[in-house]
């Protein structure tokens, strides 16, 4: 037996659900779900993005909620077209709260991306891949 990889949602824990809410509604997302639940999603290319109480979550895992650490061994990525959406990304995400992380550079490996960090210091990487055809869905394929 083998587990399906039905991968759908990734939940992020926050300190504020509303100012987190307000985020990302600042970067255009659609949201659904009802916030008085505690717990929203909002919309991506082919998955969901959960925001939960920071504490919550840990409660619901069965864990304690310790205070994060800047760097978590994790980043969310966000594939464009080509550099320019990277740039305005960027910039739509620090207008709508983001703290600019890493400006965006041309990579060794040949693309161009940068970072920035959500309220809750969540990293998202903003990248053009050439080698990752960005579908008009919004969602990319890895070649083999």
């Amino acid at each position: 037996m083998s587990v399906s990889p039905n991968f759908t949602i990734v939940t992020l824990g926050v300190a504020d659900l509303e100012q987190s809410v307000a985020f990302y509604r600042g970067l255009g997302w659609e949201q659904r779900g009802d916030l008085s639940a505690g717990i929203t999603w909002f919309r991506t290319s082919g998955t969901w993005i959960g925001l939960f109480g920071y504490a919550d979550l840990a409660a619901d895992v069965g864990m304690t909620a310790d205070a994060p650490a800047a760097y978590r061994g994790i980043t969310l990525a966000l594939n464009f077209r080509d550099e320019q959406e990277v740039d305005a990304a960027l910039a739509h995400a620090v207008e709508a709260g983001a703290r600019l992380v890493r400006p965006a550079s041309r990579a060794e490996w040949g693309g161009y991306s940068g970072y920035f960090a959500d309220p809750d210091g969540h990293l998202w990487e903003a990248a053009f891949a050439p080698g990752f055809q960005v579908a008009d869905d919004g969602t990319i394929d890895i070649p083999g």
